[in-house]
């Protein structure tokens, strides 16, 4: 059984240890949403525990690297999200039009609750982000 173990755990290994840098993020951010893909996250399928351990990593990085920034409001959360995955108003038509997009942006308009919960599973990230 050591060696059945020891033979997988090389594979698994990478997926599992804690992200040192914004790659290492960037990976399990993608590992995430592979899983997702195929609805892993439902009780019940045999990877949903690597999608809350998943989960976990990437909560717990983006919180400690952002942990000296203070309380962001939802606005600036969507501008960062924006630049660091490089994404345009186009890119967020889960949101609404470019135009409600643009006023969003410009501070002209709130995000609403559904466009808060379609980022926050976008973004891979609380709702509390996106919600002032």
């Amino acid at each position: 059984m050591n060696a059945a173990i020891a033979e997988h755990w090389r594979h698994v290994a990478p997926i599992l240890a804690r992200p040192a840098n914004d790659a290492d993020l960037d990976q399990k951010i993608a590992h995430l949403d592979s899983l997702l893909e195929v609805d892993a996250e439902q009780e019940g399928h045999p990877l949903s525990g690597l999608v809350d351990i998943l989960s976990d990593q990437i909560e717990r990085y983006e919180s400690e690297r952002f942990a000296g920034y203070g309380k962001a409001t939802g606005l600036d959360a969507l501008k960062f999200m924006m630049a660091d995955h490089g994404l345009t108003q186009a890119d967020l038509r889960e949101v609404g039009t470019q135009g409600v997009v643009s006023e969003i942006l410009a501070g002209k308009r709130k995000l609403n609750l559904r466009q808060a919960k379609a980022l926050a599973k976008r973004f891979h990230v609380g709702l509390e982000v996106f919600v002032d």
